[in-house]
């Protein structure tokens, strides 16, 4: 059975983070691992508090990974210190990781920030150079492209800015007012659309770490990362297009829309 790591923070409502990419994971045919780089009180209102994971606690949670089940792919969402990102990015080099997916986390959908502003610039020279592809959303796009984005072309040349800045492949989310939830690829120099339909679902949280750990999934498979984008939204099309609704404010996806078991089966 083929694994993946999810690097990332802990969600205590379960439909973001760690919780959601575990969810991912198994509902995608691999076996999920966690190392956690911080502990949130988070409902789908919003975020109460962080209390982040200490550098040499997230170091042995790493070892203890990597040590003894050798990751096929590797998700990293919310890191947010540049102490953490560090680490993060010395033992995934010390291990010669591999199938490396960056969701660069830096706003909760309740409009909650969780990354500091100093570690923005740490997350783009540690960890975006040995990633396989990043995956920002429009918001985000802005921040490392350092242009702003109103249309297909800026999505585009934002992309094209950051594939060639980092030497990563670039996955732009689109969304946020910019497109009917088409997302495009740039890698190679080549960029290549994905085109979605909005689903008219307004609970969307954990839908990036949820397409990130999708992703990640699908290379640890080894579908190539064309085929893993083009499947990883197919997931997430589905889990929206359940529509559960839990909760007051933006809710979670239904991770197991596809659960087929009898252990699944309601008395």
């Amino acid at each position: 059975m083929k694994t993946a790591l999810t690097i990332a923070g802990s969600d205590s409502c379960g439909g973001a983070g760690i919780q959601a990419d575990i969810k991912t994971m198994t509902m995608n045919g691999v076996y999920a691992m966690s190392a956690v780089t911080a502990l949130t009180a988070q409902n789908t209102t919003g975020v109460r508090a962080i209390m982040e994971s200490t550098p040499e606690f997230l170091k042995q949670q790493i070892d203890a990974v990597f040590e003894d089940i050798f990751p096929d792919a590797v998700k990293i969402g919310m890191v947010s210190s540049s102490e953490l990102i560090r680490v993060i990015a010395e033992r995934l080099k010390y291990y010669s990781a591999y199938n490396i997916v960056v969701d660069p986390v830096m706003v909760a959908t309740s409009g909650s920030a969780l990354i500091k502003t100093d570690a923005v610039k740490t997350l783009c020279e540690e960890l975006l150079p040995i990633a396989a592809v990043v995956t920002p959303n429009i918001p985000e796009a802005q921040v490392l492209s350092e242009i702003n984005i109103t249309g297909r072309d800026d999505m585009t040349k934002a992309a094209e800015i950051i594939s060639s800045r980092y030497g990563c492949a670039v996955l732009l989310k689109g969304g946020h007012s910019v497109n009917d939830a088409s997302d495009m690829l740039y890698s190679d120099g080549k960029a290549q659309w994905f085109e979605g339909k909005r689903i008219d679902n307004p609970n969307t949280h954990g839908t990036g770490c949820t397409l990130s750990s999708a992703i990640a999934s699908n290379l640890a498979k080894g579908f190539d990362l064309c085929g893993s984008v083009r499947r990883a939204k197919d997931y997430i099309s589905g889990a929206l297009g359940a529509m559960l609704d839990l909760g007051q404010g933006s809710g979670p996806m239904n991770h197991a829309f596809d659960l087929d078991s009898r252990f699944a089966e309601e008395k």
